[in-house]
Order: structure tokens, then C-alpha cells, then sequence
């Protein structure tokens, strides 16, 4: 990285809202949604440094922003946006992440809590059985190179085709589980490799599945249409397309660099191409395709789950509420300057955040909004918020995805003891499931932001509004 201060020039827009005006070959303003609290989190790394330098990248337009969850990632902050221009602009896999599609798979069932405590123990100890987690963890899924090709191609409807889950499934996932224009042959032999032994597997880092209350109702009529209700219980997937969409990133940056070069650039990490370049038509194709590798992932594992269910709740349902990616780039029209036009969103670590009667939402729940699932830290609460046409003025349709870290991971496992962690869940009665616990403790709560902070700036900003709380019974990590 080229960034050698965090001294950056902040002017206060409102109390939620933080500009950083163009200097020093930024194309737009950068923009920063957070209350004071937050902004003093963000400070603490270079965020506001990150903001810059995908401002300065060619074809940008309307702002360079950073919802309220910011951290410093990978050439781009993690909760950053970003629109290009389809024409002068650029697509750079920084700025979509590392983990292609990494997303949240929520599901209502009709279990409530006082059942499901009952049997709790065994339950979680099963389903850690039945979904792999873990660094390079393999799945039971044999898949062989047509079936992989097909997966990248067909997103969930292929898994549907096999048997597992159902059409009313495929209309509950952001583009119905599919984003056209997957081709696996341009992704590499390595990457489809690493797929084809973890479809149905979690991962590890901040993936996690966990087992909720639903504690708080906000919005009655919002969570009604979404099948949540007081006192049941939901369970909360947060995984991505594991070692493919690793692959595609780290092959697409080395051919961006071999192929443009990347002493220009403002940050090494932020390697692009030309939207409308053979390599950048690729690297969209090569997204795609470990994009639908990612929706099918989190559906086997959903599949896997209410088989789980079954064995201890033979009468239970669990039903898909939504899923939705927040590490993706796509195309969409957006107003920028009062004119409405098609870009190039990119989204890493940020969520969809589409008002009422928008096309991209399943026809069951134009009349809220996107469904937004912004997940705690293992031993917080979880929200569930709809889009609004708000966040379409302000943050290009776009809200937080998370409590955001504070500490990096070695510094977490440096600092957090097992014993710390082990004490903190035990007193708020959550049971982990977990390789080793002191292999979880960098994803321990203080690790990470106030995560009803960063629901409450989304909400009182308007870029989301809130509809429930959820609150954490058992958690599968890595």
C-alpha cells in the first residue's frame, strides 16, 4: 500500500454523514455514514485512506463511500461502494473481495425457542456433524468437472434440479441464486478444483451458522410478510464461495497487474481493467460464475440443516426468508447528479439496500423492500432490516453488513483469552460449536463494533429500516 498517514480533511454533512472533499487526484468525494462514536472506531486504521484512493480510480462517479460497519481490507475498505461508469470505467476485484458472494441465507422456522432449548445441545453437536467448517474443510459432495461447470452456470437451480430444496427457494435468493453471464472457462483449473470438494461447507473467519431468537419485532407488518415472528426461532447462514472465488480474485489481480501494470495506481491492491476490456468482461464472467458457486453453497448447507432438524423435530419447517450477497460487483441504474444512469456497483462488505416496488425484489416483498440481514459477533444480536428508497439517493441502494471489525485477527487472539470468550458466552446461555475454542476467540464480540450502532445509524439515516432483532441461542464457527 501507498498510504503513509491517516491525517484526511473531514467535513460534517450531518450527524450521521462525513465527507472527505476531493484532493490531491480524487474524481469524486469520498463519503462516510457513521456517528461520532463509529468515526472514532474508523479512524483507528486507514478506512478514510481507502475511501481516497478508490476515488481516484478512472470512471468513478457520485462518491466513493463507506457504510457504517468500515474497516480497513483489501485495496478497498470492507463496507465500501462504488459506481463506475459502464464506459470510462474500471471493474477491480478489490473492490468486490477475496470471498466472492460472501452472504447471509436467513430462515424462519416454526420452532419455538422453549422447544428448541430441549434439545439444543445434541441439535447444535449435529449440526456441526453435518456442515464442514474450518480452513480447507471438505464437503461429502462428490462432484465431478461437468457438475461444477453446471453449478457455475446454473447457480441453486441446479442444486433444486438434484433434489435438494425447491422452486419457492430459488425466488427467495437476490436473482433468484443466479447471475447470468458465468462462464467456468474463465475461471482456472485451480479454482474449480478448490469447489469441487466444498459445496455445502462453511468455511471459516467470520463465517458462522447460527441458531436465533427472535427477540424484538420493530416493524409488525414488515415481519409478518417475512414469516419472522416473536418468540420462534430463525437460523442465520453467513458463508461465500470458499476456495473458488479465493482463486478467481488471486488469479484476476496477477492478470490485471501483468496486463495494465500497477505502478499508477494509487493502492497495488486496487489492480483493475477496463469494463468493457476482454480481461474485465472475464474477470465479470469468471465473478459470476463463483458467485453461483456461492448461492449454491449456502443452499446445500440450508438443506443440510433442515435435515438436521428433522431427526430431533420431525414436524419442524424451515423456510427460506432471503439471501443476499454483500461482496459482488453488478450492474444497475442509479440517479448520480439528477440523471439516471447504468453502472458498475461494487459492494464489499455492503448489503442491497433496494426501496419498495424495485424489480430486483422478489414480488412478495416489493411492498417493504429488500430484505437486509445485518449479523452480530457470535455473541450479539443479529437485525433484520428492508431496504428503502432513501438508501437508493444516499448510498447507491446500499447499508451495512455487519458489526465491522475493531481489532485485527492476530491482534484479537493476542489480547482475548479462551477463557475470556468461554466466560462471556457461558453468562449470555449461547453454546458454541466450534473446532477449538481458541481458534474463535478473533471473532469474539470485542473484536468488533457495537453492532446496534451500526443498525442504528443505518436506520436513523433512512439507507435501511429495522424490523427485528435476533438474538444468538447456538453458533457453529470454524
Amino acid at each position: 500500500m501507498k498510504m503513509k498517514e491517516k491525517i484526511v480533511n473531514l467535513k460534517k454533512i450531518n450527524d450521521f454523514t462525513w465527507e472527505i472533499p476531493k484532493e490531491n487526484g480524487m474524481n469524486v468525494p469520498g463519503r462516510i455514514f457513521a456517528s461520532e462514536a463509529l468515526l472514532e472506531k474508523i479512524k483507528n486504521d486507514f478506512t478514510f485512506e481507502q475511501v481516497k484512493n478508490v476515488a481516484k480510480l478512472p470512471g468513478i462517479v457520485g462518491y466513493s463511500l463507506a457504510m457504517s460497519d468500515a474497516h480497513q481490507g483489501y485495496g478497498m475498505c470492507v463496507g465500501g461502494v462504488a459506481a463506475f461508469d459502464i464506459k470510462k470505467g474500471i471493474i477491480s476485484p478489490g473492490a468486490v473481495g477475496y470471498d466472492i458472494n460472501c452472504g447471509v441465507r436467513l430462515l424462519s422456522t416454526n420452532l419455538t425457542k422453549k422447544e428448541f432449548m430441549l434439545k439444543r445441545n445434541v441439535l447444535m453437536k449435529e449440526i456441526y456433524k453435518s456442515v464442514p467448517s474450518g480452513v480447507g474443510k471438505k464437503s461429502e459432495f462428490k462432484i465431478e468437472y461437468k457438475e461444477i461447470s453446471n453449478i457455475i452456470k446454473e447457480g441453486i437451480s441446479w442444486a433444486i434440479s438434484k433434489g435438494y430444496g425447491n422452486e419457492e427457494d430459488r425466488l427467495f435468493c437476490e436473482n433468484e441464486g443466479k447471475i447470468s453471464g458465468a462462464d467456468y472457462k474463465k475461471i482456472s483449473q485451480k479454482a474449480l478444483g478448490r469447489g469441487m470438494n466444498q459445496l455445502g461447507t462453511l468455511g471459516a473467519g467470520n463465517h458462522f451458522l447460527e441458531v436465533q431468537e427472535v427477540e424484538e419485532i420493530y416493524d409488525e407488518s414488515a415481519a409478518k410478510l417475512l414469516g419472522i415472528e416473536k418468540g420462534k426461532v430463525a437460523i442465520m447462514i453467513h458463508s461465500g464461495s470458499r476456495g473458488i472465488g479465493h482463486q478467481v480474485a488471486s488469479d484476476y489481480i496477477k492478470k490485471m497487474e501483468d496486463e495494465y501494470g500497477y505502478k499508477h495506481l494509487p493502492d497495488r491492491e486496487l489492480a483493475y481493467a477496463p469494463i468493457d476490456s476482454s480481461l474485465g468482461k472475464d474477470y465479470l464472467s469468471a465473478m459470476a460464475g463463483a458467485a453461483n458457486f456461492g448461492f449454491t453453497n449456502r443452499h446445500i448447507i440450508m438443506c443440510k440443516l433442515r435435515e438436521s432438524f428433522k431427526k430431533f423435530f420431525p414436524k419442524s419447517e424451515l423456510k427460506l426468508v432471503y439471501d443476499i450477497a454483500h461482496n459482488i460487483a453488478k450492474f444497475e441504474k442509479h440517479s448520480v447528479n439528477g440523471k439516471k444512469i447504468e453502472v458498475l456497483v461494487h459492494r464489499k462488505g455492503a448489503t442491497r439496500s433496494f426501496g419498495p416496488e424495485s424489480e430486483e425484489i422478489p414480488v412478495k416483498y416489493r411492498s417493504i423492500g429488500t430484505p437486509i440481514f445485518i449479523p452480530g459477533s457470535m455473541g450479539t444480536s443479529s437485525y433484520v432490516l428492508v431496504g428503502t428508497k432513501k438508501a437508493q439517493e444516499l448510498s447507491l441502494g446500499s447499508t451495512a453488513h455487519g458489526a465491522g471489525r475493531i481489532m485485527s485477527r492476530s491482534e484479537a487472539s493476542k489480547t482475548i483469552s479462551s477463557k475470556e470468550l468461554k466466560n462471556e458466552l457461558d453468562k449470555k446461555d449461547i453454546v458454541l460449536e466450534s473446532g477449538s475454542l481458541s481458534g474463535a476467540v478473533d471473532e469474539a464480540p470485542k473484536a468488533y463494533k457495537d453492532v446496534e450502532e451500526v443498525v442504528r445509524v443505518s436506520h436513523e439515516l433512512g439507507i435501511g429500516k429495522m424490523v427485528a432483532k435476533l438474538k444468538p441461542l447456538g453458533v457453529v464457527k470454524g
